[in-house]
Formats: C-alpha cells, sequence, structure tokens
C-alpha cells in the first residue's frame, strides 16, 4: 500500500546546511542529573553508572561541559501516553526483585527512572522550543521498555515518553524517531507500531537480543509503513551502514518530513563493544550522527535531541558522545579508534531487499 499522497513532496537535493550550522557554533543543550549514577543493579553490571561518568569527564576534558540542565521527574500523565498503569504501579512498588535476569529492580529505581524520562522530555522540549540541539545523558536507558514490562536494563522507554509529550503540546505533527544501538529498540517499536505521526528506523544487529526488528515488521493499521527495520549481519561496519543510511534512511526522513527528529544514540555497534559484533568505526558513528544532524536542519529547523541508550566501552562511548557535543560549537574531538581493518561483510544484497520491501511505502531510487 502506497503512502505517497499523506506528505508533501521532498525531493532530496545537497545541502550546506550541516556546514552553516558549524559556522553558527551553536552550543548543544545537556540534561543529565547526579542522581542517574545512583542507578547501580549489581556491581559487574555493563550499565553501570561509570558510563555516564567517562561521559562527563570527557565532555569536561574538552571544554564542552557547559550548559547542562537538572531535568525533573516525568508526571504520571506523561508516562501514561506510552506505559500501562499496573505496569506503573508494579514499578513504584516493587522493591527488591528482577524483571528479567538482567535487569533488576530496587526500591529507588523507579524514581531514577521516572528522572530519566523527564530528562528526555526536557531536552525535546529545549530542542522544539528554541531550535537548538540537545542531548539527554540519562540513565537507566529506555528503548526496550515496553508499554507492560521492562527489559534489556530499560523500564521505562524514555525516547517513546518524549515524543508523545511533543506530539500531545500541540504544534508538532510528525515525529521521527532513528534508533542507531546495535540492539533493535523493541520497547519503541511497539508503542508506535499503529501510529503513523511517528516514524520509527532503526538499524541494529540481526538475531541478537531482543530477537525483533525483522524487515517484514512494518506497522499496522494506520501505521504501516511507518515502522523501518534495517538488520546487519556480523560484522557489517562502516561501508554496510553508510549504503544503508545513503539508500533508506536519509530518503525517507527526507519524504516523511519530520516536525521534529530523536535520536536513540547507542554506541554499541562499534567493533570495541563487546555486547554484540558489528564493526562499525569511530569515524562511521560520526558520519551517522552528522547526516542526521543535517537532515534535522534542512527538514526540523534543527530540532534533534539524542538519547542515550547503550555503548560499553567507555572509551567508545565517551569519544562518540564528545564528538557529536563538539560538533556544534565547531569543536572536532578526536576520534581514535578506527583500527577496524577490513572486517565489514559489505551488506548490499541484503539491504537492496529491504529497499525493495519499502518500496511499497516510500520512494526509494
Amino acid at each position: 500500500m502506497q503512502r505517497f499522497t499523506i506528505y508533501e513532496k521532498n525531493h532530496i537535493r545537497t545541502t550546506n546546511s550541516f556546514r552553516q550550522a558549524l559556522k553558527e557554533n551553536i552550543r548543544m543543550t545537556i540534561v543529565f542529573s547526579e542522581t542517574f549514577l545512583k542507578h547501580e543493579q549489581t556491581p559487574d553490571h555493563p550499565e553501570s553508572p561509570q558510563r555516564l561518568v567517562a561521559v562527563r569527564e570527557s565532555l569536561r576534558s574538552a571544554g564542552l561541559w557547559k550548559e547542562v540542565l537538572e531535568p525533573r521527574e516525568a508526571k504520571s500523565e506523561d508516562l501514561l501516553r506510552v506505559h500501562e498503569r499496573v505496569y506503573l504501579e508494579f514499578l513504584e512498588h516493587a522493591g527488591n526483585r528482577a524483571l528479567t535476569m538482567d535487569t533488576l529492580l530496587h526500591p529507588e529505581t523507579f524514581k531514577i527512572a521516572k528522572l530519566a524520562a523527564g530528562g528526555g522530555i526536557l531536552a525535546a522540549e529545549k530542542a522544539w522550543d528554541e531550535g537548538k540541539p540537545a542531548i539527554a545523558l540519562v540513565r537507566p536507558p529506555g528503548h526496550h521498555a515496553m508499554p507492560g514490562n521492562g527489559m534489556g536494563f530499560c523500564y521505562i522507554n524514555n525516547i517513546a515518553v518524549a515524543a508523545r509529550s511533543m506530539l500531545h503540546r500541540g504544534g508538532c505533527k510528525k515525529v521521527a524517531i532513528v534508533d542507531v544501538d546495535v540492539h533493535h529498540g523493541n520497547g519503541t517499536q511497539e508503542a508506535f507500531y499503529s501510529s503513523p505521526d511517528v516514524l520509527y528506523i532503526s538499524t541494529h544487529q540481526r538475531y541478537i537480543f531482543p530477537g525483533t526488528g525483522q524487515i517484514n515488521e512494518v506497522g499496522e493499521g494506520d501505521g504501516e509503513g511507518f515502522n523501518v527495520n534495517i538488520p546487519m549481519n556480523s560484522p557489517a561496519g562502516d561501508a554496510s551502514f553508510e549504503f544503508a543510511h545513503k539508500s533508506i534512511v536519509l530518503p525517507i526522513l527526507h519524504e516523511y518530513c519530520p516536525d521534529m527528529l530523536l535520536v536513540s544514540i547507542g554506541t554499541d555497534s562499534h567493533y570495541r563493544d563487546q555486547l554484540a559484533s558489528l564493526s562499525l568505526s569511530s569515524k562511521g558513528h560520526a558520519k551517522e550522527v552528522s547526516d542526521l544532524i543535517d537532515i534535522a536542519r534542512e527538514k526540523c529547523s534543527g530540532r534533534i535531541a539524542f538519547f542515550l541508550e547503550g555503548g560499553y566501552d567507555l572509551d567508545v562511548l565517551s569519544e562518540i558522545v564528545t564528538y557529536t557535543v563538539g560538533l556544534f560549537e565547531n569543536k572536532r574531538t578526536p576520534l581514535r579508534f578506527n583500527d577496524v581493518e577490513d572486517r565489514d561483510c559489505y551488506e548490499k544484497r541484503s539491504l537492496l531487499s529491504i529497499m525493495q520491501m519499502q518500496k511499497n511505502y516510500w520512494k526509494l531510487g
């Protein structure tokens, strides 16, 4: 079923908007709270407080820890736009127990998760109201949190809550969410699977947790065609991701023409990350970020917000986040981790099959 007539035609064109944005020297809003460091599942858990500590120290060392805002907890009405009431009540009163083997609850978990969701809302609001970029350096992460249960280190779906909040405010009619974490954002997909007002695009590794994100998961009902999954085989890397972005992600974003772009940013597609087996380099990650910023400048009046998800090699996580923040002050911080050799199993045949399926909904080469 073709949906070309729903939105205005937007032809891809060469743009200098990203370079112009750099010249403007715009400062990125950082949303952060020391409270996020109090969330700890087990002492040896990969989703540890040290992730944010490493990012903060890297930004400070680069002179980029500047416009830092303290969030408030998300309100019940914000959470209920995404999550079921019975699930939220369970989180509030659960005490010490396990949602899954790797996702544990403690008495303070719910309040910290509400603060993380509130941080996501604040980042989105700053990006919308001021037309300048924002990044939610929050934890716990959120994109695996389903409407009625949590998993994969996630309890509340921060980016989904923020997207619904922006649509509820009025003025914002269409939101695009691009998920570049190595794991498929099953919770985000579920939240918007039947919604045409939120376009969800995910690049992720095939056949790893959570096992969702196959190419035929395209949405249902009014949302059919607005869910785009681009699974990659191990050890796909820079060439595969560049082809996916150039041939699928960017053309669809151009055509959808969102009012706002939200990005689930994870650095666990990197070859150094131990929780997956793709081989994206730091330069490959930086290219993804630059492409998305450029789209936001051209299509969304600069309204873009990043939400921290995964990434468990502390050096890589710090490097990519610092590079992202530095872009807006025309400060190109070093990208050190590019020694990936020639591991990329170029995914052109697989990606062409994804393009063919998506041609039912979008105008792709």
